[in-house]
């Protein structure tokens, strides 16, 4: 055999060698790629390992289990903080309503007595500025239950129009007091299988951010799907300029913030109720004119009352 044709034989035999190597490279980067697919799909914690012994596929897998794991402290230590919170909140909404229980009482024994003109009127601004305490301190309560656990739910079948109508109503001395009115408009009745309590939450925390953020008159329309039901409230906002429409159901975002007295939870008790309804809330600015949107399945699990 002369020293081509050896020369020959050991070029096949490294490529044939080559091509081995390759292919099992090929096969490792496609295990890595199975086992973190796995991971994102079925929410499992297993590292990353290999079977061919390559230093630098060795290296990246070490470097891939250290990425995932500090990114499983991130999200550990996320949930942490958000308990944390969850507990502040609640704590904080238990601890002030004792006070403000006290305060309520001593200004009714101010009430009762004989009070000259002038302490009336001071005696009338208190009571307000407790009253829109009191209503912080309930939103603050209401948004640590909903975040601490799902209510359950009572399904029913519920015609959404009326119960609009019926909210709006009841709002009516408010929109007045704010010079404001409501249009809305002329709709076949809606009806969907949801829970009327938190639905009726709903409604109410839209129209109240309607009633302290609207510059003008205010338009309702209900919207129907073949498989969805919605509600629209457009309205002209005070300081458009100032508001972030993208972070309006952040909790505690208040736009203006030298402006606000609100907590900004209003918006963000909406989107915890839509969510756990199965539905959504989005929001839209357009030549200064807000709009919120709610949609809702019509049909929501089994209905416990019928």
């Amino acid at each position: 055999m002369n020293a081509l044709t050896i020369a020959t034989a050991v070029s096949v035999l490294l490529a044939l060698m080559h091509a081995l190597y390759i292919v099992f490279l090929q096969r490792q980067l496609r295990s890595i790629n199975r086992q973190l697919n796995k991971r994102l799909t079925e929410h499992t914690r297993q590292p990353i390992s290999l079977e061919l012994l390559s230093r630098e596929l060795n290296t990246l897998a070490v470097n891939i289990n250290k990425c995932l794991k500090a990114e499983e402290n991130l999200r550990l230590h996320g949930i942490r903080e958000e308990k944390r919170f969850k507990d502040l909140i609640a704590n904080i909404s238990h601890d002030l309503r004792t006070p403000l229980t006290a305060i309520k009482g001593y200004q009714q024994l101010l009430d009762n007595g004989e009070l000259s003109g002038d302490q009336q009127k001071k005696l009338h601004i208190a009571r307000k500025h407790a009253d829109e305490l009191g209503r912080l301190i309930e939103h603050f309560f209401e948004y640590s239950y909903l975040l601490s656990a799902e209510p359950e739910q009572h399904i029913e079948r519920i015609n959404l129009t009326n119960l609009v109508t019926d909210c709006l109503a009841a709002s009516v001395t408010a929109l007045e007091a704010n010079k404001l009115t409501v249009r809305m408009e002329e709709s076949p009745p809606i009806f969907v299988h949801t829970d009327k309590d938190m639905v009726t939450r709903m409604i109410q925390n839209l129209i109240r951010n309607c009633i302290q953020h609207s510059n003008g008159d205010i338009e309702v329309s209900l919207l129907q799907a073949v498989d969805r039901a919605g509600l629209s409230l457009r309205n002209p906002v005070k300081h458009a300029a100032d508001l972030d429409v993208k972070r309006l159901f952040d909790r505690f975002y208040t736009g203006d913030q030298a402006r606000s007295t609100c907590t900004g939870l209003g918006l963000s008790i909406v989107k915890l109720l839509a969510e756990q309804l199965g539905g959504s809330v989005i929001a839209s600015m357009q030549d200064g004119v807000l709009e919120i949107r709610v949609e809702l399945p019509k049909m929501n699990g089994m209905s416990s009352r019928e």
